[in-house]
């Protein structure tokens, strides 16, 4: 049957039964997919064609398209494709994609949402962002040009996310007269570099996604072709949702359903494996365990669901499960743990802060989060070498590295390698809400395993009643010369004549013993916020009233000591003193020497000195 006989055919249904044809649109099977590659590789105009192709656009899109394609298009007279997808302002002025762009379409045998991610090095963390959730990439190479350092940093990220379902579509064969040995070559150059990344498999094809060679049917022009056409490859791949089907049951829990008093339920999306009424289930992090009495959905009880439906579990025991709680197997349930090694790519215009605490998302659970130390970055800007391993103390944009990951409390989850849901993670700015960075889990570390809690008898609330008192920490803030230690001084002695049991927390005098290994750098700084957080944390927890005198202008480490203590017990006291005031005093000279640049790294006039 050709395309235009499966266009009439469908035309045909939609206008004799719409209800059958909304079924039958209803159950077709969707992948989705991502378009990348370097610059001006055609990413943009093989969607469009895609689009074009399956009869996706209404008439005044094509319209709009026709009048767009000889205002701004690229392709003279002709239609330009690519506008079909990019449609930022800039894109079009520019002739580039900047953001990822998702399309959707569909064919008689499947639907396909499609992301056209940038090519150009500066958006690479788009490109990460649309391959988070692809089943299949398509790279594409300009065959003027073959493989260039771009295309290799996007299949390397491509196989770093999990991509198993590869197309390399050598592009525009139009321009070089459709050569067979050309396109060979580029072929067996890409294979190469393919087998050194990991890379096990990959389908190859020539295309032009202009003229439309090879992208719905076979082109005359390329006859020593003997593999399929774009669209039908899409059409027929294999997708993994059988192999998630056979893991075992997963069930990241997103709200409890409860709308009356007989009813009580746990819904999500199954990740992995399948469940049904009987089973004997866990739940985690708690360890609770119980029986599914049964498993709703919108359209009734099923006598079993299977990974990908969206569902609400049922269990015939009152435990303790909400929103961030996994159900799993009983017998085979998943790990949890606090501290863990990571692959990170940071997607911020501003560095990773070591030390810093941001919140990390892994499917429905939130928590704290500290990057503790880095074991190495992966180099992909070097086309000699992209995939080897560089020092680092840091992480810039774009910038992919490896990573000791510590959180507040435990959370569930799978290595990466084996689960997408429970080994995906997103890192989030706590003071902007920026998401900056993603990341995948390998392992929990070893010491999380061989370090737990021990429990004991006397806790804070008889240390404080012992000294007639309730814990506090008293968090003086400040500028360098506002009067903040002068201040927490008076206010011990104040307490101490009321009998009070206090200690005086000072910034200068931690850096004698507890911290003086660290400077003042960005990370040095940061750890020494932390550790003294975690000594006066440990005051608190003894009973006592703890002053601190610390400048500490990021609010992101005074939120994380605020974190580690029991709400309310975290008072923090701004002593706002104006600028010029402090240093007009420069008891230290701190001032005048970071004027003279004599102190670069000093908490003098410049800008960390400002609270954030």
């Amino acid at each position: 049957m050709s395309d235009q006989d499966t266009i009439y055919k469908t035309d045909a249904l939609i206008a004799e039964d719409i209800d059958a044809y909304l079924e039958t649109h209803q159950h077709k099977s969707l992948l989705r997919f991502i378009t990348c590659g370097s610059v001006d590789d055609g990413k943009s105009t093989l969607i469009g064609r895609l689009l074009y192709d399956s009869k996706m656009i209404f008439e005044d899109q094509l319209e709009a398209l026709h009048a767009d394609s000889k205002k701004v298009g690229t392709q003279g007279q002709e239609i330009d494709f690519a506008l079909l997808v990019d449609g930022l302002a800039a894109e079009r002025e520019q002739g580039i994609t900047i953001d990822v762009a998702y399309r959707f379409f569909a064919t008689e045998k499947r639907k396909f949402i499609v992301a056209d991610c940038p090519g150009h090095e500066q958006y690479t963390r788009n490109m990460f962002t649309g391959a988070s959730t692809a089943d299949l990439a398509v790279i594409l190479i300009d065959a003027r040009k073959g493989v260039l350092v771009q295309t290799r940093r996007h299949s390397y990220l491509c196989n770093l996310i999990g991509i198993k379902n590869i197309v390399l579509a050598v592009n525009k064969m139009d321009l070089i007269d459709y050569d067979q040995a050309k396109y060979e070559a580029i072929v067996a150059d890409y294979a190469a570099f393919a087998a050194e990344i990991g890379i096990k498999s990959f389908t190859a094809m020539p295309i032009s996604g202009f003229k439309g060679d090879n992208i719905t049917a076979n082109s005359e022009n390329t006859p020593w072709y003997a593999g399929k056409p774009l669209i039908e490859h899409l059409e027929t791949v294999e997708l993994d949702n059988t192999t998630d089907q056979a893991k075992p049951f997963r069930l990241p829990v997103q709200w409890v359903n409860r709308p009356n008093l007989d009813f009580r339920g746990f819904s999500g999306l199954i990740s992995t494996g399948s469940v049904k009424p009987g089973d004997a289930i866990r739940v985690l992090p708690s360890g609770k365990t119980s029986t599914v009495t049964k498993v709703v959905t919108l359209d009734g009880d099923l006598d079993e669901a299977v990974a990908s439906q969206s569902v609400t579990v049922c269990l015939a025991d009152e435990i303790d499960c909400s929103r961030g709680s996994v159900i799993a197997t009983a017998d085979n349930p998943s790990e949890a743990s606090d501290q863990f090694e990571a692959t990170i790519v940071w997607m911020d215009d501003d560095a990773l802060h070591v030390g810093r605490s941001y919140w990390l998302k892994l499917g429905t659970q939130m928590v704290s989060a500290t990057v503790q130390e880095r074991k190495y970055t992966v180099n992909v800007n070097d086309p000699a070498g992209i995939g080897s391993h560089l020092a680092a103390k840091t992480l810039e944009l774009n910038a992919i590295g490896v990573a000791e990951l510590a959180t507040d409390k435990p959370i569930v989850f799978e290595p990466y390698a084996e689960s997408r849901a429970l080994g995906g993670f997103i890192l989030i700015d706590k003071i902007t809400n920026r998401t900056v960075g993603a990341g995948m889990l390998h392992f929990s570390l070893r010491r999380a395993q061989n370090v737990h809690w021990q429990a004991t008898d006397i806790g804070r609330d008889e240390h404080a009643a012992l000294k007639n008192q309730k814990a506090r920490v008293l968090w003086f803030t400040g500028l360098s010369g506002s009067g903040k230690s002068t201040i927490a001084n008076e206010v011990e002695k104040s307490l101490n004549l009321m009998n009070r049991h206090t200690f005086l927390l000072d910034g200068d005098n931690v850096r004698h013993g507890l911290n003086k290994d660290l400077g003042f750098t960005e990370a040095d700084r940061i750890e020494n916020i932390r550790r003294v957080g975690e000594v006066a944390k440990l005051m608190a927890d003894a009973g006592l009233i703890v002053l601190t005198a610390f400048i500490s202008p990021f609010r992101a480490e005074r939120d994380m000591v605020r974190a580690m203590l029991p709400e309310g017990e975290f008072i923090e006291i701004f002593v706002d003193t104006p600028l010029e005031v402090a240093e007009a005093r420069d008891v230290k000279g701190l001032y005048k020497k970071a004027r003279s640049g004599a102190l670069k790294t000093s908490l003098g006039s410049t800008a960390p000195m400002k609270r954030r």
